[in-house]
């Protein structure tokens, strides 16, 4: 139920960002809300054929650990994005971060499901904030 609820208020984010005029997102392919962005931008192409979808990847091993079903959740989606960014050619302890700062440098307006706790979500909306990126943040 909260998961449903959770995918509601960002298919509405979404859907309004579109209407407001937004025409390319990008998502950073991680487990959990991430794909539900993914989704639910794939889902809204239908609606609005305009719109593109851009996987920013922080490196090319993201998803090897991943259980089966998760990788294979995975390269589904990310074979339906209309664009795929690598931000580093191999793992290392920055390339998350980098990934997000390079979302957050290509947008105009970030989308974020936060659980307030500090960690790389809280750092990307400083971040955006920084740089004066409006902010949807969409509460856990």
């Amino acid at each position: 139920m909260r998961c449903l609820a959770l995918k509601a208020r960002i298919r509405s984010a979404v859907e309004s960002a579109i209407q407001e005029g937004s025409e390319h997102f990008i998502c950073g392919m991680a487990e959990g809300c991430d794909l539900y962005f993914c989704e639910i931008v794939l889902a809204l192409k239908q609606r609005y054929p305009h719109i593109t979808l851009e996987a920013a990847l922080p490196c090319p091993t993201q998803a090897d650990r991943w259980s089966a079903a998760a990788r294979a959740r995975y390269h589904a989606l990310l074979e339906q994005c209309d664009y795929e960014t690598m931000v580093a050619e191999r793992y290392s302890p920055g390339c998350m971060q980098r990934r997000n700062r390079y979302m957050v440098d290509h947008a105009s307006l970030l989308i974020a499901a936060h659980d307030g706790l500090p960690g790389g979500t809280r750092n990307t909306i400083e971040y955006a904030l920084r740089r004066g990126v409006s902010v949807v943040d969409i509460p856990l």
